[in-house]
């Protein structure tokens, strides 16, 4: 399935994400790994595939004054919800937007995140090189999942068609992937318990 499908997926089930997990849990989870990264008070973050705006809102409440979040997706409908939760409007930009087509300047992010998201890119190393275009070298960029790769894909697998096919690859080759647009894998997590390749853009 292509975009136009995801697209229709993810707007019909913006009103009720939140409903079908623990947002209480993914707080939790989202904190934790925030600061495991090393997310600094002054950073630049993008948000990458923003959702319902669980993460930003769990990266706000890790920034300082000076830190700002730009979030994006590609549904209105998803950006819709996370806006009314009324995050704090001075250090978020929201944008509709396609990983592989950002109208964002080059290399004016600290970190790039991309949680629960990457599986669903049409075309991963497209999205991985304009990713690596917007994070400033020595800048970091995350896939992540609270939970392990055959969990992930189990889900998928049963979900609508538009997303069936959207599996996550194995860590290693996500870290290939990566590291062909230019950023050096430091850490891979392909586990029972969770997903995590992160990589840092290269300063040469």
């Amino acid at each position: 399935m292509g975009w136009p499908d995801k697209l229709g997926f993810f707007t019909g089930l913006a009103a009720v994400w939140d409903l079908n997990q623990d947002v209480a849990a993914l707080a939790t989870g989202l904190a934790g790994g925030i600061e495991e990264f090393g997310v600094g008070p002054d950073e630049a973050v993008l948000d990458v595939g923003c959702g319902t705006g669980n993460l930003t809102a769990a990266l706000l409440a890790r920034l300082g004054p000076n830190g700002r979040v730009v979030a994006f997706d590609i549904a209105p409908a998803m950006l819709e919800v996370a806006r009314a939760k009324n995050l704090d409007e001075a250090r978020t930009w929201w944008l509709e937007a396609d990983a592989e087509r950002l109208p964002l300047a080059a290399g004016s992010f600290d970190r790039v995140i991309c949680f629960s998201v990457w599986p669903h890119f049409d075309h991963p190393a497209a999205a991985a090189l304009e990713l690596a275009r917007v994070l400033r070298a020595g800048g970091r960029l995350h896939v992540w999942h609270l939970a392990s790769r055959a969990h992930i894909n189990s889900i998928h697998a049963s979900a609508s068609p538009a997303v069936r096919d959207d599996l996550l690859a194995p860590g290693s080759e996500v870290a290939a992937v990566l590291e062909t647009a230019g950023l050096a894998p430091v850490q891979v997590v392909d586990d029972d318990a969770r997903y995590l390749v992160s990589a840092v853009k290269r300063t040469g």
